[in-house]
């Protein structure tokens, strides 16, 4: 809140405007460095100097949105911050996209230029005629000679200030970037983040970790995300720390890089961490100098086995989303819950948890219309009030390039007459000291037997079972019952075991949440930011003709059983006893 405080007492104290400032304090110290190159805050300053002016000379006017696809790089941030300072927004492209969804992500934003790294100019040509023939296609360090390359553009450039009275200052309510949602379910959505969100941010998450010019960040995760591209580096850079960035997560090299880079701080998601502990144990894991661990989606299952081994002084677990307004932070290091918020910051960050329907997703509501607030230790979808004025500037909801998304994020009326709050669509429920534990995706929870199942919580105890490297468990409808049955796609190792798996599915959990079908993978397909991508399997369900990876189903008085087409049949007759 100290560091925080200051922020918009100067409508002109952007993050660009910040790297100027920081420059003039720490000069030579190590800004950026990844695996290719290297920016001190001297060079950084003047990096986004360069692009700033480049944007400037194409003549684009304020507010124009740019397309950047670029793996992770030290340039990658004066590209932004650069574009930015010209006023401009930058949309950060998924570098795992393709075809239409790529296309898609262009189109929602409505670009003016793409800037694209040599490993991604085949694609976007890919999509040429997908997207509007006016967008200008510029590469990065490429060696597509049909294609101009700002990196040599910028060099004929001047480094030096820009004058605010020629050149004026974004303000912190324009629009800075567009960061996609991950798309586990759909097409990505574009998500505005303004200034003055990636100041809060930076400065935020800066005090949350204590962060010091003497920290160095180790960071791998993407940065076309909120969390590798703006917090973990936005966070580090307020306080003149060094980030070490890294392509992309590796376990193989993960101890060996922290520790050769005497990196004190890094920053996970996700399954980050599982993947960590389930690789064979190093002499050198614990060799390092970290003393802080900080990101989102620690399992409790996790959580003590990887401070214990890794020897991770703590662990700073916190819940937000790049579009919420739900922020939450376990400074306590509470295992499995993702934090509280402390009673005399509660006015000013009202967060609820109200009464879901697992089926249709949607609140309840009592007679009088209005959302029921659920009770300690009972499990909801999480909300988060956005309140006018000065003061509430962090409820906020900044929305998507969609009017209609944006629209759909909002529920009226929960309360009271006229109020709004963002749905975060997040299922949670909060212990009698007020602490969170994120309990489920709403519309991944589902109803079997008159009972409501968490597809996150039951992953999280199959992923224990023996032979299970991996595992998504989602529901699936059988014609003619209530509810859906629960599946479980598993990816094996040699020591997998049906039978064995089958006892211990039977010892840890109710009869109701015991998979009824199982599918054997080769592999599970992720997000760039380890989130489940469980569409495909949904859809495609338990049908064997649809289905070539083994199938198993037991009924609710036997083993495990093959999946046949004759069976199938069978269950979809009601022949068989559920």
């Amino acid at each position: 809140m100290e560091r925080t405080a200051p922020i918009g007492r100067d409508p002109e104290a952007t993050f660009p405007l910040l790297i100027d400032q920081l420059a003039e304090r720490f000069t030579l110290a190590p800004a950026l460095v990844s695996e290719n190159d290297a920016l001190n805050y001297r060079e950084l300053a003047k990096r986004v100097r360069l692009y700033a002016r480049w944007a400037i000379d194409q003549g684009f006017a304020p507010g124009t949105t740019v397309c950047l696809l670029l793996n992770n790089c030290a340039d990658y941030l004066a590209i932004w911050l650069g574009l930015t300072r010209a006023r401009l927004a930058v949309a950060l492209l998924n570098t795992h996209l393709t075809g239409d969804s790529l296309a898609h992500s262009i189109r929602v934003v409505q670009p003016s230029a793409i800037i694209a790294g040599d490993a991604f100019t085949e694609r976007v040509r890919a999509v040429r005629e997908l997207i509007d023939p006016g967008v200008a296609i510029w590469t990065h360090r490429s060696n597509d000679s049909d294609l101009p390359r700002i990196d040599q553009a910028i060099d004929q450039l001047s480094g030096e200030p820009l004058d605010p009275a020629a050149f004026p200052l974004p303000t912190l309510t324009d629009r800075a970037l567009y960061i996609y949602t991950s798309g586990t379910t759909g097409l990505p959505k574009a998500a505005v983040v303004t200034h003055l969100r990636l100041i809060r941010w930076a400065h935020w998450f800066s005090g949350m970790m204590d962060m010091k010019p003497s920290d160095r960040m180790y960071d791998c995760l993407p940065l076309y995300h909120s969390v590798g591209g703006v917090v973990a580096t936005g966070a580090t850079l307020t306080a003149g720390g060094t980030v070490i960035l890294r392509e992309r997560f590796s376990a193989t090299r993960f101890w060996q890089d922290v520790a050769e880079n005497r990196c004190t701080v890094f920053q996970y998601i996700g399954e980050l961490c599982r993947y960590l502990l389930a690789h064979p144990p190093r002499e050198d894991e614990a060799a390092h100098e970290l003393r802080l661990a900080c990101g989102n989606g620690m399992q409790s299952t996790v959580w003590t086995a990887f401070q214990e081994r890794f020897r991770i002084p703590q662990v700073l677990e916190y819940y937000a989303s790049t579009e919420g307004n739900v922020s939450l932070y376990n400074c306590e290091g509470r295992p499995g819950s993702v934090g509280r918020i402390p009673p005399f910051l509660s006015h000013r960050y009202p967060v609820a948890i109200v009464r879901s329907d697992p089926e249709s997703g949607e609140p309840f509501r009592d007679a009088d219309g209005r959302c029921i607030a659920c009770q300690t230790d009972e499990c909801g979808e999480v909300l988060g009030q956005i309140a006018d004025g000065a003061a509430h500037a962090s409820t906020k909801f900044e929305g998507y390039s969609d009017a209609e998304s944006s629209h759909r994020k909002v529920l009226r009326n929960v309360f009271k007459p006229g109020d709004a709050w963002y749905r975060t669509g997040d299922l949670m429920r909060r212990d009698p000291q007020g602490f969170f534990y994120f309990v489920d995706r709403v519309g991944d929870t589902y109803r079997w037997h008159g009972e409501n199942v968490s597809t996150t919580e039951i992953a999280a105890i199959l992923s224990r079972c023996a032979g299970v490297a991996d595992v998504a468990v989602y529901g699936v409808q059988i014609p003619g019952i209530e509810g859906r049955a629960g599946m479980a796609a598993i990816v094996a190792d040699s020591r997998f075991d049906l039978s064995l798996f089958q006892q211990e599915s039977e010892h840890q959990l109710p009869s109701y949440a015991r998979p009824v079908f199982l599918r054997i993978v080769q592999s599970l397909d992720r997000t760039a930011t380890f989130k489940l991508q469980k569409n495909t399997l949904v859809a495609q369900g338990y049908d064997p003709a649809r289905v070539t990876d083994a199938l198993y189903f037991r009924s609710s008085e036997g083993p495990y059983v093959a999946l046949t087409r004759a069976l199938f049949t069978r269950l979809l007759n009601g022949q068989e006893r559920l």
